[in-house]
């Protein structure tokens, strides 16, 4: 384990988890240090950092590792607290924004693999799951610039990563993100304005090419 001081993210270029981590850090304007991991040969410092799931993203912040990509974010609000806050201040608000990023954990990148690793019927089942995950986190935006409101924040941070990937769904799967969720497409234009999120998140054509080399990786064709 590192016993540096200073802030340390292990991650992986494409991760939409490792991108949440990125975006906190930039909004709190924390200087780090990157280190991308080969998640086929993994560091001894990842697997030290974080023994129990051996995944990326791992935050080590003065030697001390935080695991697990929303708590990681929520670490980050917590710790740089004086600028650009994450979650809200009212507990019921707070509560709501954690909701709100759970559904995303659980729903979108899960549906989101389905997509482009299934066929036939199951590939279809699985668009029509994605397209309604998409149309009820389209109806809590509602007409909002941010899932908060006017200000960017914890869902947010949450969410924005796997937009890179909707050009992958869309292909994979033959539908329109646009088309099922149209309000999801503007708000990830707001947030592309944000120098945090342009700067970090992947070009969609090279999310696609690594989902194509997954797939001939994994015999999927």
């Amino acid at each position: 384990m590192t016993s540096e001081k200073g802030v340390m993210l292990l991650d992986f270029w494409v991760s939409p988890f490792g991108q949440r981590v990125r975006i906190a850090l930039a909004e709190k304007g924390v200087e780090y240090e990157h280190k991308e991991e080969n998640l086929r040969d993994k560091s001894e410092l990842l697997l030290k950092s974080n023994p129990i799931h051996k995944k990326i993203p791992v935050l080590i912040h003065d030697g001390k590792p935080v695991c697990e990509s929303l708590i990681i974010v929520q670490y980050i609000d917590e710790t740089w607290s004086d600028k650009a806050p994450l979650l809200p201040s009212d507990p019921y608000q707070r509560a709501q924004a954690r909701f709100w990023a759970d559904f995303v954990d659980k729903k979108v990148f899960e549906c989101g693999s389905k997509l482009w690793k299934l066929k036939g019927v199951e590939q279809e089942a699985a668009q029509k799951e994605m397209i309604e995950i998409l149309q009820i986190l389209e109806a809590q935006l509602g007409d909002k610039k941010y899932f908060g409101g006017d200000i960017f924040g914890f869902v947010d941070v949450a969410f924005v990563p796997f937009t890179s990937w909707f050009y992958s769904y869309e292909t994979c799967a033959n539908f329109s993100v646009e088309e099922v969720a149209p309000k999801i497409v503007q708000w990830a234009k707001h947030c592309m304005e944000r120098e945090s999120v342009e700067k970090t998140l992947p070009d969609p054509k090279k999310v696609y090419e690594f989902v194509c080399y997954l797939k001939k990786r994994f015999g999927i064709e």
